[in-house]
């Protein structure tokens, strides 16, 4: 008798799985989606950009001791909240790898996505390094999928700074001019 009423029990729990999975593997996608979308929104909707190659416009400010401030706090301010939205949602998919009632493909897609972010993480130091090294004074990239957002200090870019921006990120990141929005702080 004992062992009918633990075989119904177990079935039970079987059930409750496959949903307490769907609502961490919901949450870890949402959290990443956030994460996503606060940097997008960042950047969206500041004079002085530039898509795919366009003459750039200026933004109007100074280039006084207080605008450099004001520009530093901005760049400063971009990468630690880009930063904190990345820990956060690589701690949302590594909690979802570390739990014991995910099954292995959600652990191996939340494996690929930890990938992934680290990718994108890696591609834009690395396009942030090379604008630097080309002389700008300080440089946000943001990799958003096959698009990406370059902020650079300035007042207004020539030319030949444009396609240098573009070179860079169609390098490290393979994304086209055309995907490419350059703004200037």
């Amino acid at each position: 008798m004992e062992n009918q009423l633990e075989l119904p029990m177990k079935k039970k729990k079987e059930v409750r799985r496959p949903w307490r999975r769907q609502i961490v593997i919901a949450c870890a996608v949402l959290l990443v989606a956030v994460a996503l979308a606060l940097n997008f929104t960042l950047f969206g909707g500041n004079p002085g950009t530039t898509d795919g190659g366009d003459a750039p416009t200026g933004d109007g400010a100074g280039n006084n001791a207080a605008t450099g401030t004001a520009q530093d706090g901005y760049f400063s301010a971009t990468q630690v909240s880009r930063q904190r939205a990345r820990d956060e949602a690589l701690e949302v998919l590594q909690s979802v790898v570390d739990s014991a009632e995910a099954d292995e493909a959600t652990k191996t897609g939340a494996l690929l996505e930890i990938a992934a972010l680290a990718g994108e993480m890696e591609k834009e130091a690395n396009i942030e390094a090379m604008v630097l090294a080309k002389g700008f004074a300080q440089c946000v990239a943001i990799l958003n999928g096959e698009s990406c957002s370059v902020v650079v200090s300035g007042e207004s870019l020539q030319p030949s700074q444009i396609s240098q921006i573009n070179e860079i990120v169609y390098e490290q990141a393979g994304i086209l001019p055309a995907n490419i929005r350059i703004v200037t702080k």
